[in-house]
């Protein structure tokens, strides 16, 4: 019996040490969707800035972007999950997508993601892994940038949208979609007042450039985002193992208590029989 009650208490600190690793991994998402989400507010800003610029500028050019075209190569950018333990995160994504991704090239954010794409052979054009830190996101924003440049430039792509999730307190998670190539000039409203600004440059040139902000600082939002909302996922998913952690620990000290019982009483009735056993 003394071999029993030492292994259900075995069990009891290994499941202990779990819920020690559940609650570390809990407490790192949760702050690195925070930090994450408290960048968001500048990436806006940023983002909004451009617009606004793009608005004024475009008056400027002869040679205003085009509206985007129906037909041709395209391209998607989707982000999915880095690591593990964030339940059906990159599943979203993927069924978000539906069969886009046969027609069009895939770049694909997020080591996890990529491997659940081989399981439903998927074959991305391109894979990163997303950040360990939300600090990460402007330079891993330009790497992706110039990776779409470069299919842009020979012409693969002329269509180019983005998929990522986002995750707001109240609503839950939701899955965007936001075209990034060509301009969706319904976005960059004129300004209703003063004139054109007094610029320098080339106006075709300083609309290229703009152009070329306003992607980076959308991927910006999406790492961002996307950052945010697999942490959120992995903090619920680690809340749920949490509850299962404290089912199997509740269990298990009934069980020790049990078996310590059973082991008291063995006692007692061994000392009680040898009290009473003939001389």
């Amino acid at each position: 019996m003394s071999e029993r009650l030492a292994d259900v208490r075995s069990r009891i600190a290994g499941v202990e040490q779990l819920g020690s690793v559940v609650n570390a991994m809990r407490g790192i998402a949760a702050a690195r969707a925070q930090a994450a989400r408290n960048r968001l507010a500048a990436v806006d800003a940023y983002a909004q800035t451009i617009v606004s610029a793009i608005g004024r500028a475009l008056p400027l050019s002869a040679h205003a972007p085009s509206a985007a075209r129906r037909g041709g190569p395209c391209g998607l950018v989707a982000f999915g999950a880095e690591q593990g333990f964030a339940g059906a995160f990159s599943e979203r994504i993927f069924d978000a997508l539906g069969a886009d991704f046969a027609d069009c090239e895939l770049f694909l954010v997020g080591a996890r993601a990529a491997v659940i794409a081989a399981q439903r052979e998927i074959q991305p054009f391109w894979t990163g892994a997303m950040p360990s830190h939300s600090d990460a996101a402007p330079k891993f924003a330009d790497r992706i940038a110039q990776e779409i440049f470069e299919r842009i430039a020979i012409e693969k792509i002329v269509r180019l949208d983005m998929v990522f999730a986002s995750w707001e307190a109240g609503h839950g998670f939701a899955v965007e979609r936001a075209r990034l190539f060509p301009l969706d000039l319904s976005l960059f409203p004129r300004a209703a007042e003063g004139g054109p600004p007094l610029v320098h440059l080339d106006a075709d040139a300083l609309l290229s450039d703009l152009a070329a902000e306003y992607l980076h600082a959308e991927l910006c939002r999406a790492i961002l985002h996307s950052f945010a909302a697999e942490n959120q996922a992995r903090i619920e998913a680690m809340a749920s193992t949490r509850r299962q952690v404290d089912r199997m620990l509740a269990s298990l000290r009934a069980d020790e208590r049990r078996v310590r019982q059973l082991e008291i009483t063995e006692e007692i009735i061994e000392l009680t029989s040898g009290q009473i056993a003939p001389r």
